[in-house]
């Protein structure tokens, strides 16, 4: 029989119904009662977030902080051929290094080289971030704590520079300009900056020293000299040390293999004279092209001074421990010995074991003819001397490197 009536010993709030000697729970009561259930859960876990994300309650990243003993490298352009080879130096240095690149120019799989290299916390981060973006400038340098930049990253083919010079004046000058207000704001000390023996234009004396006239002749160069310029005139009122390394034609790789030079395949043809001849070697193009036959030189091609790439960052580490407050230091960074092309085109034939296929074609607008360095003056001064001087071994090195990457670095420069 059913017992509708409420007993003295079930209280009025619950509203149950007894059916058949068994208690059921009035449905609009118990919807209630699981609503505050999940209300509560979800309350709980909204506070387990807010607790997480307290920035009391998190440790700092350690690259937002500056930990004594240790020095905190920004590398701009550091997944490029020169600047990832300056990161990995850097590294086994035990410098902490965070890279900022747009990958224009640059390679993500150098990164993740250099990231499985050194996998330890605190070591190595990368930025991907414009610096023609002064928002984007400005964020990285509040977000992170720098003791020192070293500025590679810019464009830098001489050719294309005179077929897209606005190009070059926005990617060099403006964006370095953008680099140094940040470090004044933000207190960064030192700079390293890579300029280029392209600055001084075709000097009628050889070899060329600091204090040769810089008269450039090609945009590449004259962006370069206004960056100088620039850096020079905030030096006369600042605290910064500052060090402006010029350098003449980088070649070789990493001589453990684990870095190389990897151009982009659209930009082949403004590239550097030793990944052309690579690409001759290896098939990819027909044959090599030597623009420039008639130049005032013994055999009538341009002369340049071949540095390798391992001597060229061990330039910049020197300076960068050289490097004193209020000061800035100017160093042509060569062997100090000139070389023609085809002098070095002979070198790649014997590196690669290939006859590479050469064209003669008329110059290349913005080429000057004689160019290398008297590197005296950064022996003197920073005790560094150039010890990779044998330009074919150096192209072993690269040419090694070169065949065991195929397709570089096997990954897209893009995100």
């Amino acid at each position: 029989m059913l017992n509708f009536n409420r007993t003295r010993s079930q209280p009025r709030s619950t509203r149950s119904m007894s059916l058949g000697g068994m208690d059921y729970v009035d449905p609009k009561r118990k919807g209630n009662f699981v609503g505050k259930v999940f209300l509560a859960a979800a309350l709980t876990a909204l506070c387990i977030i807010m607790i997480k994300r307290s920035p009391s309650l998190n440790p700092p990243s350690p690259f937002s902080i500056r930990e004594p003993g240790v020095t905190h490298v920004l590398v701009t352009g550091g997944a490029g051929y020169i600047g990832s080879h300056a990161t990995l130096r850097l590294l086994r240095e035990n410098y902490r290094v965070t890279i900022v690149d747009n990958l224009s120019r640059g390679n993500l799989g150098a990164v993740r080289v250099l990231q499985e290299l050194f996998p330890e916390p605190g070591r190595l981060q990368f930025i991907y971030a414009d610096l023609g973006d002064k928002e984007s400038v400005n964020k990285i340098f509040l977000e992170n704590k720098f003791d020192a930049v070293m500025h590679f990253a810019a464009v830098a083919y001489v050719g294309e520079s005179t077929l897209d010079p606005l190009k070059y004046y926005h990617n060099i000058t403006s964006n370095t300009l953008l680099v140094l207000e940040s470090m004044a704001k933000y207190g960064v000390k030192t700079l390293i900056y890579s300029s280029t023996c392209a600055t001084y234009g075709e000097p009628e004396k050889m070899p060329i020293i600091e204090i040769t006239e810089q008269k450039p002749i090609n945009p590449y160069g004259k962006a370069k000299k206004m960056a100088e310029d620039i850096i020079f005139d905030f030096s006369k009122n600042s605290k910064m040390a500052v060090m402006i390394l010029r350098y003449f034609n980088v070649i070789g790789s990493d001589p453990e293999g684990r870095l190389g030079e990897a151009p982009r395949p659209e930009l082949r043809e403004h590239g550097r004279i030793s990944g052309a001849c690579f690409d001759a070697a290896r098939g990819i193009t027909t044959g090599l092209k030597v623009r420039g036959t008639d130049y005032k030189t013994p055999d009538g091609t341009c002369i340049r001074d071949y540095i390798d790439v391992t001597d060229l960052v061990d330039a910049h580490v020197k300076a960068l421990e050289k490097a004193q407050p209020g000061k800035v230091g100017i160093y042509n960074v060569g062997t100090g010995k000139g070389r023609s092309v085809k002098e070095f085109v002979n070198a790649c034939k014997k590196a690669t074991g290939v006859d590479i296929k050469v064209d003669y074609l008329p110059r290349r607008p913005g080429d000057y003819a004689e160019v290398y360095s008297d590197p005296s003056k950064i022996n003197r001064e920073l005790n560094w001397t150039a010890q990779y001087t044998d330009l074919e071994k150096s192209l072993q090195v690269a040419w090694k490197w070169q065949k065991s990457h195929r397709n570089g670095y096997g990954i897209l420069s893009a995100i």
